[in-house]
Parts: structure tokens; C-alpha cells; sequence
């Protein structure tokens, strides 16, 4: 067989029930890469629906599993899966069959003949519903405004990375979502190429409307870790010179009340609330941006991984 790029594929999948669609998007897989030297990784994120098990009755040489001890989120699963894989180009994509497969040997040229690092789906006619796309327009405008990148879809999931970024990712919490800004700060070279999108084939979306509030408080996380992450002081030192001076122009006005009128300044809310207030909102955003950063230092300083892994089975044998 003449293979297209001797180069190995590793299309990571994360899946969390998703019975009825594992058997048709492996067949779609291996219609769309005949000819290619690739491997499919899906990491199971502790389904119940017996997702594991239609996997494993595959037993496809090409198909590995990675099953978790516990659910972990999709941020981890992929995580989990970007590690284990092997190919020298990483393919990550839903397991649901919203992205086509198909899509994958033309955003892989790309990568190996115009040297980008980074190819990235944009959903034509995206066929989700319109809970779904708000989370998405949100982080796509506040990325193209804040962090000055344009990627016109942030959340189509389909992308490919080169080895070498996608291994230097850092996946914690629900950081999937912007993978692409986080390949963006390694100085990835990114292309955006339009795809296809379909109707969810099976089973249920799992996203709601919550997700508005964890896309904006991600988005502030990584932003603060992109400008200040290695000069804290610019934004403490002159957020907190900025409370400084709000505080002694309260103080200013409360000693000429004292002193100019002679009135008591001991039982007025304006001392007591505006210090409360103020010291409250330092203190908890504070503790915030220094417990995400310890937990990033717990993993790494130590080279650990915050997800287990249960078993890895490539076609129905488990592997030591």
C-alpha cells in the first residue's frame, strides 16, 4: 500500500456516551485516511452507556482506548489522549460526528506542505442550537478583542497540530475550548480552513447555557497568564496603587468631616462598608489567581498528570 504521508496520524477523541455513533465514525475515519498510517485514540471519560465496551468490540488494531477512572471533563480526556499519542501529527476531533472526517486529508496539507503548526476547523452552516452558539460568539468576540487573534471559530474541534505543540500544551479545567489561543501563546503558525458541520447523529448535547460564565472566566485566567504570568507586579502593584489612592481620598474626606466639622466619623457605613468591600474583592480574586497558579505547579514542578488512567486497550487486548 502506497501510503499518502509516511508520517503516523493520531486522531485524539474524546468520548462520554457515545455508544451509537463509536462503530459509524470509525467506519468514516478509516474511509476518509485510506492510505494513511494513523491510529485512532478514544478516551473514554467514564461513560456509562456502554460506550468502552463498543469499542472494545471492535477490535480494530488502529483503534486504542484510553479509559479513565472517573469522569474528568473533556479538558483532561484530551489531555490524557495528546499524551499517550504517537503520530507526529495530532488530530483532535468530537466524538459525537458533528465533524467529518473527510475534512481531515485537505487541513493536513496544510500542515505538512505550507508548514503551519496549526490547522483549525471553521463550522460552514453550523447545525447546532442557538444554546450552543452563544457560549461560542461570546469567546470568539472577547478572543478577537482581547488577546488579538482572529480565529473566526474557536470551538469547531476538529484541528491539527503538530507534535511538538500539541505535546507543549498545558489542558487544565475546561481549557479545550481555547486550545487554539493556547497554541497561539507557544507561537504557533495557525490556519483556519472552512469544514463541514452536521446535525448530532446520536444521543444528547452537554452543554448548556452555564458555559457563558466559564468561557468569560477562562478567558480572564488566560489572559492574565499570557500578560502578567512573569511580571505579577503590573497588574497587583498598580491595581493595588489604584485602591491605595481611592482609600486615602475616603480617608481625606473622613478626616476633614472629623476635624473641619467636628462630626463622628467611628459609625458611619462609608468606613466600615467601602473597607470591607474593597479588601473582600482583593482577597478573593487574589486567592483565585494563586490557587490556579499552585495547582499548575503541583502537576508540573513533579511531571504529574491530574487525570488516572484505568486501562489502555488496543483492539480487545489490554495493554501492560
Amino acid at each position: 500500500m502506497n501510503l499518502v504521508t509516511t508520517s503516523p496520524l493520531s486522531i485524539v477523541i474524546p468520548v462520554f456516551n457515545e455508544v451509537d455513533n463509536i462503530a459509524l465514525l470509525t467506519k468514516k475515519i478509516h474511509e476518509s485516511l485510506e492510505g494513511y498510517n494513523y491510529q485512532i485514540i478514544y478516551v473514554d471519560d467514564f461513560s456509562f452507556d456502554g460506550t468502552r465496551k463498543a469499542i472494545k468490540n471492535m477490535k480494530d488494531d488502529r483503534v486504542h482506548l484510553i479509559s479513565l477512572k472517573r469522569n474528568y471533563g473533556q479538558s483532561l480526556a484530551l489531555a490524557a489522549g495528546i499524551d499517550y499519542a504517537q503520530g507526529d501529527y495530532i488530530i483532535t476531533m468530537d466524538g459525537d460526528l458533528q465533524n467529518d472526517p473527510s475534512d481531515i486529508p485537505k487541513m493536513l496539507k496544510y500542515i505538512t506542505e505550507k508548514d503551519y503548526d496549526v490547522v483549525t476547523g471553521i463550522r460552514e452552516e453550523r447545525k447546532d442550537s442557538f444554546v450552543k452558539k452563544i457560549p461560542s460568539k461570546i469567546a470568539n468576540s472577547l478572543i478577537r478583542r482581547t488577546a488579538k487573534l482572529d480565529i473566526k471559530d474557536n470551538g469547531c474541534a476538529l484541528k491539527i497540530f503538530t507534535k511538538e505543540i500539541a505535546k507543549d500544551l498545558n489542558l487544565y479545567g475546561e481549557m479545550h475550548r481555547f486550545i487554539t489561543l493556547l497554541a497561539h501563546f507557544e507561537g504557533a503558525r495557525i490556519k483556519q480552513v472552512p469544514v463541514k458541520h452536521h446535525a448530532r447523529h446520536a444521543g444528547s448535547s452537554k452543554y448548556g447555557l452555564e458555559r457563558v460564565f466559564k468561557v468569560v472566566a477562562d478567558i480572564m485566567l488566560l489572559l492574565f497568564i499570557r500578560k502578567y504570568f512573569q511580571r505579577p507586579i503590573h497588574f497587583f502593584g498598580i491595581f493595588g496603587f489604584v485602591l491605595i489612592l481611592i482609600g486615602i481620598a475616603i480617608n481625606m474626606y473622613l478626616l476633614i468631616v472629623k476635624f473641619g466639622f467636628g462630626e463622628d466619623i467611628g459609625t458611619r457605613p462609608l468606613l466600615t462598608f467601602g473597607m470591607m468591600f474593597i479588601l473582600a474583592g482583593i482577597q478573593l480574586f487574589t486567592i483565585g489567581i494563586v490557587m490556579e497558579l499552585l495547582i499548575r505547579t503541583y502537576y508540573e514542578s513533579q511531571k504529574k498528570r491530574p487525570y488516572r488512567i484505568k486501562s489502555i486497550t488496543i483492539a480487545d487486548q489490554v495493554q501492560p
